[in-house]
């Protein structure tokens, strides 16, 4: 798979370790990864338009994901999301379900978790999954 054709994902949490881990995690698998610790962050960045899926934490100071979500509608940008979150249960899970995500994956997660959400995410999506990487 040419480079430009690599996905790039987005990933958005206000822990900063999780968002090294997640980024390092999807290098490793080929992917191009970017990291963010704040939705407006990610929001103002020049990957908004590029990401061809969006891994943000459930609940962040600031931006949550019902803003994020409004801010993305606004701009017509339609990236997959898959949600992630360290707290809440079935009622945020289908909260985030509801409004069109992908998944939402509670930490601690499995990596083949998130990588299964994820080819999933880049399959409805109609692009590269990934899955041409054998490496």
């Amino acid at each position: 798979m040419s480079t430009s054709n690599v996905p790039l994902i987005s990933v958005v949490d206000d822990d900063r370790s999780i968002v090294e881990a997640i980024v390092s995690l999807l290098e490793s698998v080929g992917y191009a990864a970017a990291g963010f610790v704040s939705a407006q962050e990610f929001l103002n960045s020049p990957h908004l338009r590029r990401s061809a899926c969006l891994i943000p934490d459930v609940r962040m100071p600031g931006i949550g994901r019902l803003e994020l979500r409004r801010h993305l509608a606004a701009e017509n940008i339609h990236t997959p999301i898959i949600f992630i979150t360290a707290n809440g249960g079935l009622e945020v899970s289908a909260d985030a379900l509801s409004g069109g995500a992908v998944a939402c994956l509670h930490k601690p997660f499995a990596q083949e978790s998130l990588l299964g959400a994820l080819r999933s995410a880049l399959a409805e999506r109609g692009g590269p999954t990934g899955d041409e990487n054998p490496g």
